[in-house]
């Protein structure tokens, strides 16, 4: 969805509100190399202490200077100090930005239809959506029974539970089939550590059924009195054990009916879409295991569906008396197949629905009662086939555009006709669509309204192109003003990601327009490790052909330069997390290409996260990068990672932001990246640490105070590109 790819690239660049400290030994100047008028007189730079640790390893001995900077604590006072030192001196360099920050911050919120409504879906008989209003920074969920004209509900009111936090997330609600008790779970640290909380909706009181340290998810059984959830483990912030709840019981006697002992494997529950079974879903980077439970009967055992095996990942929903399962069982890039319900274990019973194509990747569907709906990818863009149960013609959805996205929106209901389905494109906002599969009829249900003189007409998009240095063709793209002359001369943002198979279409994002409307090209290189290609694409992007996402990143930013996009001295990258180490390597790699780099969130530093099990999430992605117990493997991630790479070199302009609270990447990471870049680099570009000390990985919370921080990076590069207004 879209809210996950601009979430991506949100960066955590907040405030901090802790006093600074002394740093010891030293605090540097470093000079700016800014040469407008503008330009800010050279600024204390923080200099963080050095105290070698040695890691050996393969023989090989690594010293890292900057390791006290971990504190699990996020207590320590020398690295708060440090790290309120690094913020003081970003917003110290930032002052001459301050005024174009805040045209831009206004510029970003006059786009926002501060009171807006959601589509409305039905689930048993209701209908939900959720509400923002003016000047508030979150929304509110509401519901009305039966048709849209009964009378409105208001289930919760996120503005008044984020009262009192600095951070403040909802992470699932979930209604009874009965539609009478509401269970949330939310988090106020940023860590992803979420507490279950029930209301009884006939009331409005809430229950006194409050569990910690949970995922985000929750299921109710067709009882409406039991409720399933994920126990998180403390260190390692791995959900690793499912629990069933009793209304009004102590959740210290909830007992375990899942637990997953690989911690190579993530858990996850659901409910499907029939309302049939409820889900528990085992998941590692590269095998899947599903259990289902009759949601009718909650205290009998989960029964297994296929038992995991390695490379093999697959998906199911329910229909009648047989699943639709999506698989890469001898089909890389995945088939649907159907199953009898009374033989899921046996494969000799598997038959196809839609076979295995080199050329098509699959990559989501849904089941409906004589129609299976699939998302799938050719050609790097994905659209969406219908395909009849009956052996009647398969369709696809017509887009309106060739450079276009689409995806399976929220369809709560499998006895239904209509289809919800996404739809947009860099220069389209987000549309939601309703077909009615019976007529033909396309219904537009809404686009999100886009304020502040937006005109999509005055705007071009395109798709190209570009060749990596071992031949492969990279998909791109491009999103411009109409009118704009390929003269070599123009600024460009290049985004990308690159991993986890996780594909970065183009989705529009009303931000980048206060770039664009200023000069900018906007573009996506959707580089190896994605998985817009295919398969293969995302296989020779990860582990030890990692380096292909780098280069193609490289090699795009080349292309575009050589095709006159983009003027040679004006080019800047961003990249978020994963997409953080991309950035961490480009910089290293060719600085020379690059006048500033937005590295967010970023993980830099390869080698030690990856041999360290007690760093949530480290042993869950040991198939994606590698093993680095493994000598070929460590060999491989320690010529890249970014930490470890830092040399005596010049390096861009480079703005890294990251949350104390982060649990995806630990804050530590970049903040020793800076540390080290800050000490060695031969250049005097900017070098800017900001540390938002209330956040974690998505930055910081409320639609308002994310505007800020994309005001703030922006107006970094915008100074750089020596456009001042």
């Amino acid at each position: 969805m879209p809210s996950h790819k601009q979430a991506l690239f949100r960066l955590a660049l907040g405030v901090a509100l802790l006093a600074t400290a002394d740093l010891t030994p030293s605090v540097a100047s470093e000079p700016s190399n800014m040469t407008s008028a503008s330009s800010p007189a050279a600024a204390a730079a923080p200099r963080a202490a050095i105290r070698p640790r040695v890691f050996r390893e393969h023989g090989n001995e690594r010293v890292d200077d900057y390791y006290w900077l971990r504190d699990d604590t996020r207590k320590d006072p020398d690295v708060l100090a440090y790290l309120t030192a690094e913020n003081a001196y970003t917003q110290a360099v930032l002052a001459p930005t301050e005024p174009l920050q805040a045209r831009l911050y206004q510029e970003l919120v006059g786009r926002l239809k501060q009171d807006d409504d959601t589509v409305p879906f039905r689930k048993n008989g209701f209908w939900y959506y959720r509400r923002f209003e003016a000047g508030q920074e979150y929304d509110r969920l509401y519901r009305r029974a039966g048709s849209m004209a009964a009378p409105e509900e208001q289930l919760l009111d996120l503005n008044e539970l984020a009262r009192g936090h600095d951070y403040f997330a909802l992470g699932d609600w979930e209604v009874t089939p009965d539609g009478r008790f509401l269970a949330w779970t939310e988090d106020t640290v940023s860590r992803r550590q979420y507490t279950v909380h029930v209301r009884d909706l006939t009331t409005g009181k809430r229950e006194r059924d409050e569990i910690a340290n949970c995922s985000g998810a929750v299921v109710w059984a067709n009882d409406n009195r039991t409720l399933f959830y994920i126990e998180k483990d403390p260190v390692t912030l791995l959900g690793f054990r499912v629990r069933r709840h009793l209304l009004g019981s102590d959740p210290a006697t909830d007992p375990v009916v899942w637990e997953e002992k690989d911690s190579s494997f993530y858990t996850a529950i659901g409910k499907s879409k029939s309302g049939r079974f409820v889900r528990i879903v085992s998941e590692s980077t590269v095998s899947t295991e599903v259990r289902l439970l009759d949601a009718d009967r909650p205290t009998e055992p989960f029964r297994l569906f296929l038992p995991r095996e390695r490379d093999h990942e697959y998906s199911v929903e329910d229909l009648g008396d047989q699943f639709v399962v999506r698989t890469n069982w001898q089909a890389k890039n995945f088939r649907l197949m159907l199953v009898p319900a009374v033989a899921t274990t046996d494969r000799a019973t598997w038959r196809d629905l839609l076979p295995h194509r080199d050329d098509i990747f699959i990559d989501d569907f849904e089941a409906f009662p004589g129609y299976v709906a699939i998302a799938e990818r050719s050609n790097g863009l994905r659209r969406l086939r219908i395909k009849p149960l009956d052996g009647s013609p398969e369709r696809y959805i017509e887009t309106d555009e060739p450079d276009a996205t689409a995806w399976l929106d929220i369809n709560a209901e499998q006895a239904t006709t209509k289809l919800r389905y996404g739809y947009t494109s860099l220069r389209t906002p987000v549309s939601t669509f309703e077909l009615d599969l019976a007529t033909g009829e396309r219904q537009l249900l809404k686009q999100k309204p886009v304020l502040g003189g937006f005109d999509a007409a005055r705007y071009a998009s395109e798709r190209i192109f570009l060749p990596a240095r071992d031949g492969a063709q990279v998909p791109v793209s491009l999103l411009y003003r109409k009118g704009f002359a390929a003269d070599g001369k123009a600024p460009l943002l290049l985004e990308a990601y690159g991993s986890y198979g996780y594909s970065s279409d183009p989705y529009f994002d009303s931000d980048v327009f206060s770039l664009v409307d200023r000069g900018f090209v906007y573009a996506i290189a959707h580089v190896r490790g994605g998985q817009e290609m295919g398969r293969d694409w995302y296989e020779s992007g990860k582990l030890l052909r990692k380096k292909n996402t780098f280069f193609d990143f490289i090699d795009v930013t080349e292309g575009l330069v050589a095709r006159r996009y983009a003027a040679a001295d004006r080019v800047f990258a961003m990249g978020g997390s994963a997409g953080g180490l991309l950035m961490g390597a480009i910089a290293t790699m060719r600085p020379e290409l690059y006048r500033g780099v937005i590295a967010g969130v970023p993980f830099v530093d390869v080698i030690t996260t990856m041999l360290d099990e007690s760093i949530p999430l480290t042993s869950n992605e040991l198939d994606e990068w590698g093993d680095p117990r493994v000598k070929a493997h460590y060999d491989y991630m320690l010529s890249y990672s970014p930490y470890d790479q830092v040399k005596a070199q010049k390096y861009p302009n480079l703005l890294v932001t990251t949350g104390l609270w982060d649990s995806q990447v630990q804050y530590y990471e970049p903040a020793k990246w800076v540390a080290k870049l800050r000490a060695r680099k031969t250049d005097a570009n900017w070098l800017l640490l900001k540390t938002n000390m209330d956040a974690g990985h998505g930055g910081k919370s409320g639609r308002f105070e994310r505007s800020k921080d994309t005001a703030l990076a922006y107006a970094f590069m915008l100074e750089l590109a020596g456009i001042h207004e």
